[in-house]
């Protein structure tokens, strides 16, 4: 079966000037942005989603101006997670502001706009971000209450024949085994579609996995857990000794980052919890 490459899907009535006035606003303001989440996956992969929020993309040094001009526009903002995430509310919906991962991982940095894609949101052209840096900052979303596998999946199954291998190894860099578990995932998932996965990438992964079986293990207990799930490893970091691979120098982050993100994790299982929560309903992206 053959993938073609869908449209977007169309902005729902009751967001859609909210976020075309968004939109139009960072464009008059030559702020550069790239748009992601569901609109990209859509116009990827095919599958819609109807969420209450709309994420775009922007490199640090311009994530205080983003949302300059957002709350000029009229919006409130504010700098929720400051190693990530910034956010311009409504009643309308809510954009998110990304200029990293929640790990630290996948900062935005100039490649995402060299490798953007050309796209449209409620007849505004945009920016999408390139499908190879999507695929990366969702292959680490692994936590109890959302997991981004199936997305993953799905862009392999739409772009594996056309994706930039090279470039998508070097993002993994040593994390490629979180790329490996995918692959081989993605011929359980797809028994027929596993020459969409170039066979030289996975040769290059298994060598890397079998030169590892001839290779002392690390000395240090680390544990990369972290970089997967910021909920499910506590214990690990906290009652049985490991360090955080989400600490620098393996890592991006520093201590207040892990504190903060770490003490957000209450309120949003309760909030997920809540099937009334405005939270709880705009929880996936």
């Amino acid at each position: 079966m053959s993938s073609s490459v869908p449209r977007e899907h169309a902005l729902a009535p009751h967001h859609g000037a909210f976020y075309r006035q968004a939109l139009l606003a960072l464009h008059a303001s030559q702020v550069p942005f790239l748009v992601g989440g569901a609109h990209a996956l859509a116009r990827y992969t095919g599958v819609g989603r109807d969420t209450k929020d709309f994420d775009i993309f922007v490199h640090p040094s311009t994530c205080a101006r983003t949302l300059e001009v957002l709350c000029a526009t009229g919006y409130h903002t504010e700098l929720t997670h400051p190693h990530w995430l910034g956010k311009a509310l409504c009643s309308a919906g809510c954009i998110d502001v990304i200029f990293s991962s929640g790990n630290g991982i996948a900062q935005v940095d100039e490649t995402w706009f060299t490798y953007a894609v050309a796209g449209d949101v409620g007849g505004i052209p945009v920016q999408l971000c390139p499908p190879e840096e999507m695929l990366w900052s969702k292959s680490y979303v692994m936590e109890r209450e959302r997991y981004d596998g199936a997305d993953v999946m799905h862009l392999l199954h739409a772009y594996g024949e056309r994706f930039d291998w090279p470039r998508l190894l070097g993002r993994f860099g040593s994390h490629w085994r979180v790329l490996l578990s995918y692959l081989i995932l993605f011929g359980f998932v797809y028994p027929a579609e596993q020459a969409r996965i170039p066979t030289w990438v996975m040769q290059e992964l298994l060598h890397r996995l079998q030169g590892e079986l001839h290779t002392p293990p690390l000395l240090e207990q680390l544990c990369q857990g972290t970089l997967l799930s910021r909920a499910q490893y506590c214990v690990d970091i906290n009652g049985w000794g490991y360090r955080d691979a989400r600490l620098t120098p393996t890592g991006r982050m520093t201590a207040a980052d892990i504190a903060h993100w770490t003490a957000a994790i209450a309120g949003k299982e309760n909030a997920d919890d809540d099937p009334t929560s405005e939270h709880a309903s705009s929880s996936r992206r």
